[in-house]
């Protein structure tokens, strides 16, 4: 679940009435912009390379004119923290940069900076733009990217573009030397002329430029920084490389891999790397014994990772916690490589974050039905992660429950849906427990048989807690299915389930139906936007529910 976002309503009713809505152009833009895809399906798998063809919404958009709309979706997009990620934003904007309508261009041009705040977003859109060309007419070193370009570095912080020159040197096959050379870029002060001739000249010729020279106060502080920079890139001294680490705050990109040999460089890094970065290579760290048993550095570690004050600064996920834990818990990397023995404090301070972390979900005030199918293997995995679906499961069931208001955790049973309690001070073992026991005490079968979602069996479907919630006067906005069978079959009563709910309650109801398994899935054949698939479950999932529960997309 993303942590901000708007809740401006832009469904448009349709024919059909009865609170269903037509999939416009800019509902399909949407999706696009939020997950890569126009289509109703969000899978965790597909993150393979955006093509042209897969925006055939957007074009129209365009060529309707209506270019100024699409660009303040992909301006809020990539700003509001809506979007799984940003490359498909910065595909639109690349696009749009080359329509042939004027103001369009121009828009998208004036929106870069806004779109790509870090040099490799800047890449990525270079590159976009190249392969670009072959669809369209005009070329791509124009004027007005010329000028986009140096409006992007002139408008830059200089000691923030210091920074980042320095540790994004080049991606996507291109360099800031590129950069700068192509767009013949005129810096507008001395701070920014002196990073330029540094990235395109080297560190030599702004020596010479300026050591006989009385520097502005800007420039000084660029001059010393990069000089720092330059020393640590040539010390082979490991007492020097942590203390220009510790006085500077130098990161990781900015040493050479041979620094990273050396167990107090990476002590010196973990004191102001990101949060984010962290629990991700805790097995990392461990393998390479700059976390061991007992050490300054472990409990430093363990502390940071448990205050609120990190959690919170960082905002951080609960569902990133739990991921990053179940993948330190398996004590190997891919392919078995690198291998390591998780330490036990790690993981006490792993399962505190989890449970802390819970105040960064910003709740989106909706009613939220969440129903639980666990008759398949509940030992199974969710793709791409180290955790079982039944833990999955438990833990989105739990996360929705504590963070939003109006929740309701239901269990598929033989017969019928069955409230599950989620109490406050259950852990999440408890609830994984609690959940695998419920779903076999009360019927369900767990065999690898469609029992959720096998639609021969009415009482077996998705369309039973939409059941339940008409039958008990719930006005419920969002329903979300979790199962951990392969097998989807998907017919129009689901549809029609969904739309009597609508009529009956006054509710804007949607259905996210996810199969935490990612096999088997069939997209229902609806032009109803209030449906959403999830194969697989990730933390950008969370996002897919969250802008389809506040009209985003």
């Amino acid at each position: 679940m993303a942590l901000s976002g708007s809740t401006t309503s832009t469904h448009t009713p349709n024919s059909t009435g009865g609170g269903s809505w037509e999939i416009s152009d800019k509902a399909k833009l949407c999706r696009f912009l939020c997950y890569g895809s126009e289509g109703a399906l969000y899978s965790t798998r597909e993150n393979g390379h955006i093509r042209v063809e897969k925006t055939g919404a957007l074009q129209s958009m365009l060529q309707e004119k209506q270019g100024a709309e699409v660009l303040e979706e992909i301006k809020r997009f990539a700003q509001d923290g809506q979007a799984v990620r940003l490359e498909p934003s910065i595909f639109a904007l690349a696009l749009c940069s080359q329509n042939p309508d004027v103001n369009t261009k121009q828009a998208a041009f004036k929106a870069l900076k806004d779109v790509c705040r870090e040099p490799a977003h800047l890449f990525s859109f270079i590159k976009y733009k190249k392969e670009l060309k072959e669809h369209m007419k005009c070329g791509i070193w124009g004027r007005a990217l010329r000028r986009a370009l140096s409006d992007w570095y002139n408008e830059q912080d200089a000691m923030s573009l210091a920074a980042a020159v320095t540790k994004c040197k080049q991606r996507e096959g291109w360099s800031h030397q590129d950069l700068l050379r192509l767009s013949h870029t005129k810096p507008a002060r001395d701070a920014i002329a002196l990073i330029s001739k540094y990235v395109t000249k080297g560190w030599k010729e702004v020596q010479v430029a300026h050591e006989n020279k009385e520097n502005a106060e800007e420039v000084i502080r660029v001059l010393s920084y990069l000089e720092v920079v330059e020393k640590v890139k040539h010390s082979r001294d490991e007492t020097e490389v942590v203390t220009l680490i510790e006085e500077h705050k130098l990161e990781r990109e900015q040493l050479l891999t041979e620094h990273l040999k050396f167990k107090q460089v990476w002590s010196a890094l973990l004191k102001e790397m990101p949060l984010h970065s962290v629990v991700k290579m805790l097995g990392r760290l461990t393998s390479g014994k700059v976390l061991e048993p007992g050490s300054s550095e472990t409990q430093f570690l363990c502390d940071r990772i448990q205050s609120e004050t990190a959690l919170k600064q960082a905002k951080i996920h609960p569902f990133s916690i739990l991921l990053a834990t179940e993948n330190y818990k398996k004590g190997h990397g891919y392919q078995g490589k690198p291998k390591w023995e998780a330490d036990r404090n790690i993981l006490k301070a792993m399962d505190s974050a989890f449970y802390k972390s819970f105040m960064n979900v910003e709740p989106v005030g909706k009613c939220f039905v969440v129903a639980v199918d666990m008759s398949g293997s509940p030992s199974s995995i969710v793709p791409g992660t180290s955790i079982s679906t039944a833990a999955a499961a438990a833990a989105i069931a739990m996360i929705f429950a504590r963070t939003e208001a109006d929740t309701h955790v239901l269990v598929y049973s033989e017969e019928a849906m069955v409230p599950f309690s989620i109490s406050a001070d259950m852990t999440l073992k408890e609830a994984t427990d609690e959940l695998v026991k419920s779903t076999r005490e009360r019927g369900a079968q767990p065999s690898g048989s469609a029992f959720m979602l096998q639609f021969q069996s009415e009482s077996r479907d998705c369309t039973v807690p939409i059941q339940w919630a008409t039958e008990n006067r719930k006005a419920v906005d969002v329903f979300v299915t979790l199962s951990n069978n392969p097998l989807w079959t998907l017919t129009a009563s689901l549809v029609e389930s969904l739309k009597k709910h609508r009529e009956t309650s006054g509710a804007n109801s949607k259905l996210v139906m996810c199969n935490l398994t990612n096999i088997g899935i069939a997209i229902p054949d609806t032009e109803d936007r209030g449906l959403l698939t999830i194969s697989g479950f990730d933390l950008g999932a969370f996002s897919v529910i969250r802008n389809l529960a506040q009209d985003l997309i």
